[in-house]
């Protein structure tokens, strides 16, 4: 890409996209577009005209449509949330059509790549090694925590056998209905991440009266032949004191029955990968989403599975999705899922363009439908397999659709549930999150982020905006992830991130 003041994303694009701030009377233009004088400044990332539109135009982006103007605009201004609105706002039968998407990319056949897995007694493989502790409610949060805490000084544990004893706790379990949606949501998360394959050993500790009966969670886990749990309520065993006591020697037997981890090579095919983003800004879409689109389309084609969620970052992109479809039932499924998040945001008296947060909006993204064209980039171009619900598990290999919000722990938490193995999570505003116990690597959109929090982005994505090709900067992410799946731990890691981003998505009454 030529070092022009302006990126323009496609031939037929009315805007271009600054590359650094522009003060006002600065002449600008894309490489072989028209050069403008800018009217006013325009930070890094934001759009500007290059040519007169009017009131009421459609305004396109990655030559798809991003929003129409509610003003007239001048060649040289601004295009922001000043004089650019979503599509949402036009009636639905007086939008404009949207572009074709490409042709998917053939899934094609697994090849050599591989990684050091750890191989569970029945087959699953895993990228990490934990024994992770439970809490069915809020209410024994705290005793979890102090369980945890046993393990957590220097020399307590033998990294040779573990990466660490984890507290899985959350704010639900109780005041919902007994039967129902949101407790079934609750239940299937909690139960994706105790059979998860990164997970060795799990100790379940709840209150005694919450709605979340551990009896039943337990049975609803239904951990896999290898995988030890144990279970105890705080009531059940004389209160706090006795329960954390009660918690710390059930971790200490279950670390004395593991064996020194062992990893294995096995076939990239055996790979889960989530596709995330968060603190996006105008860069997403055109560095670090592109470059993890070609890794996961570098995964499927080996044989491995990534899943892309985030549904109401779909909303205005959704067709590029639909399209690679293998199905028509697989199409219909996902456009089932955005029908019921358009309901589900006008029940709370708002709309999808809504999403995109302040960050976003000052990172240069102004609509909903600019922030999902650049979203759905993650997913590279393999065809699109399957679509299930949140926390749901993943059966299908290839290009997998989850429904999940757009709220990155909450979306990450369902993947996770689902058996991710390792995420990949692309920001441009500088998100710090991790994930345990899966590995999260972070892709940095610009060079500039990428130095200024050196300690949290795994990935330069930016190099895309000094001519290094998309491909190979994701044949590059590719490999970096086949060695993070192989234990060389990630900058969340280190900073030890991700004891508290465990965030089910909270559905149905509080009562």
């Amino acid at each position: 890409m030529e070092h022009a003041a302006l990126v323009r994303l496609h031939p037929d694009d009315p805007v271009g996209i600054a590359r650094e701030p522009l003060p006002a009377g600065t002449p600008a233009g894309p490489a072989g577009g028209p050069v403008v004088t800018v009217a006013e400044e325009v930070p890094a990332g934001h759009k500007v005209a290059l040519v007169e539109l009017p009131a009421g135009a459609v305004v396109c982006k990655y030559g798809q449509p991003i929003g129409v103007t509610t003003a007239a605009v001048r060649a040289g201004e601004h295009v922001h949330t000043h004089n650019l609105a979503s599509l949402t706002t036009l009636p639905a039968g007086s939008r404009p059509a949207r572009s074709p998407a490409a042709p998917p990319v053939p899934a094609g056949s697994a090849d050599a790549a591989g990684f050091a897995g750890i191989v569970r007694p029945d087959g699953r493989v895993g990228t990490r090694n934990y024994v992770v502790v439970l809490s069915s409610v809020n209410c024994s949060a705290t005793a979890v925590r102090r369980i945890t805490a046993a393990f957590e000084s220097p020399g307590a544990l033998d990294p040779s056998r573990v990466d660490g004893v984890l507290a899985l706790t959350h704010r639900g379990g109780c005041g919902t209905a007994a039967a129902g949606e949101g407790l079934a949501v609750l239940r299937r998360t909690l139960a994706g991440y105790a059979r998860h394959p990164n997970v060795a050993g799990v100790v379940v500790l709840g209150l005694g009266c919450e709605v979340n009966q551990v009896d039943d969670l337990v049975e609803e886990i239904g951990l896999p032949v290898g995988t030890p749990v144990r279970a105890a309520t705080i009531q059940g065993e004389g209160g706090t004191r006795r329960a954390v006591e009660w918690g710390v020697d059930q971790v200490r037997e279950l670390l004395d029955r593991l064996p020194v981890t062992e990893r294995r090579p096995v076939p990239a095919a055996e790979l889960v990968l989530g596709l995330e983003c968060g603190g996006s800004d105008a860069w997403s879409g055109v560095t670090a989403n592109p470059v993890l689109g070609v890794a996961s389309d570098l995964l499927v084609a080996a044989g491995g599975t990534a899943v892309l969620g985030e549904t109401p970052e779909v909303h205005g992109a959704e067709h590029l999705l639909t399209a690679r479809a293998v199905s028509p039932e697989v199409a219909r499924r996902l456009e089932q899922r955005l029908a019921w998040w358009d309901a589900y945001a006008s029940a709370n008296g708002t709309t999808l363009d809504a999403n995109p947060s302040p960050g976003n909006r000052a990172g240069g993204i102004t609509t909903i439908e600019e922030k999902s064209l650049g979203a759905v980039a993650k997913a590279g171009r393999s065809p699109l397999t399957d679509v299930v619900g949140y926390a749901e598990p993943v059966r299908s290999r290839g290009l997998v659709f989850m429904d999940t919000p757009g709220y990155d722990p909450v979306s990450v938490t369902g993947m996770v549930a689902g058996g991710a193995t390792v995420v990949c999570f692309t920001t441009g505003r500088g998100s710090v999150f991790g994930c345990k116990p899966v590995p999260s690597l972070k892709l940095a959109t610009t060079s500039e982020l990428y130095a200024r929090m050196p300690d949290d982005m795994d990935v330069d994505c930016g190099r895309v905006l000094d001519g290094v090709p998309v491909d190979e900067l994701g044949a590059e992410l590719f490999g970096r992830i086949l060695t993070v799946a192989s234990g060389e731990r990630t900058r969340s890691e280190e900073l030890g991130f991700g004891d508290e981003e465990l965030t089910p998505w909270q559905l149905g009454a509080v009562l």
